[in-house]
């Protein structure tokens, strides 16, 4: 590998590990009109909760409902590991979300994310994500 494959593979990590920084922020925030800087069209997402969701509009129409049902959320992503091959790689992280229902109670979720990101002619999306919930509090269920 030369200096310029390590370069590439540099830049590549820090794209995907701002990606899921920004995906974070996207569902906490509800950017929803920055959608498809982080996802592709077709993207396909399972979730415990979700079940499978097909296409940017399943997906941000899931998200909002599901974080409707809190004052505030705060996901935490940790732990990356990621495995680049070309134009695709993927994406391990450990994810931790406060859920905020009131200004006294709260609940947590811990889970694995698993994303499957491609390159695309804008940079780095991502194509699909697993959740697997690891540990939750009491009827966090919903959120997930």
């Amino acid at each position: 590998m030369d200096s310029a494959d390590i370069l590439r593979r540099l830049a590549d990590r820090a794209e995907l590990e701002d990606l899921v920084a920004r995906h974070s922020v996207w569902v906490d925030e509800g950017r929803w009109d920055e959608t498809d800087r982080i996802f592709t069209g077709d993207v396909v997402i399972t979730s415990p909760r979700g079940g499978e969701l097909h296409g940017i509009d399943a997906v941000v129409e899931h998200v909002r409902r599901s974080q409707g049902t809190f004052a505030r959320t705060l996901h935490n992503k940790a732990n990356l590991v990621i495995d680049l091959d070309g134009d695709t790689a993927d994406v391990r992280a450990h994810d931790i979300g406060v859920f905020a229902i009131d200004d006294a109670t709260a609940q947590v979720a811990a889970g694995i994310a698993r994303y499957r990101a491609v390159r695309t002619p804008a940079g780095w999306r991502f194509a699909g994500l697993a959740l697997e919930a690891v540990a939750l509090t009491a009827a966090i269920d919903r959120a997930l």
